[in-house]
């Protein structure tokens, strides 16, 4: 893991890979904030991938080191830089901020937060989590919960 600049300027994408389906988030420019966050199927987020890539020019896509990154990572190098990063513990931080960028409403707001399980897949906020850890900051997510 590498933890100079990363090249070029212009948006990331940070993708969580998986066999049954990704996450997926795109930064605006200054990568300050999220642009779009998704839970995708694996092609579905792959053409999404080559969508920003073509429309925005992605400076890199920061990818989850686990063991589904290798193939995704060999497809994705030939198109635009790919920085790995460790991916160790993200999901449980992902279900501690899930809670926090969408709070619990209604009965969940009771449940100790050790107890809430987020009601849709947040595989969005693993990515998101990567991006973070790879840019050293919090980014500022203003899109809805897919």
């Amino acid at each position: 893991m590498t933890t100079a600049p990363l090249a070029g300027p212009g948006p990331l994408a940070g993708l969580d890979p998986g066999r049954s389906k990704c996450g997926l988030v795109l930064t605006d420019p200054e990568r300050r904030e999220i642009r779009e966050a998704l839970v995708l199927p694996p092609e579905a987020a792959w053409e999404r991938l080559e969508r920003w890539h073509r429309q925005q020019g992605l400076a890199a896509v920061v990818i989850g080191d686990g063991t589904g990154s290798g193939p995704w990572r060999r497809r994705l190098e030939p198109l635009l830089p790919v920085e790995l990063v460790d991916e160790r513990g993200t999901t449980l931080a992902a279900r501690r901020r899930y809670w926090q960028l969408f709070p619990a409403r209604g009965w969940r707001r009771l449940l100790p937060l050790g107890l809430r399980q987020p009601p849709r897949d947040y595989d969005d906020v693993v990515a998101q989590l990567l991006l973070e850890r790879r840019l050293g900051w919090e980014l500022i997510r203003t899109t809805p919960a897919p």
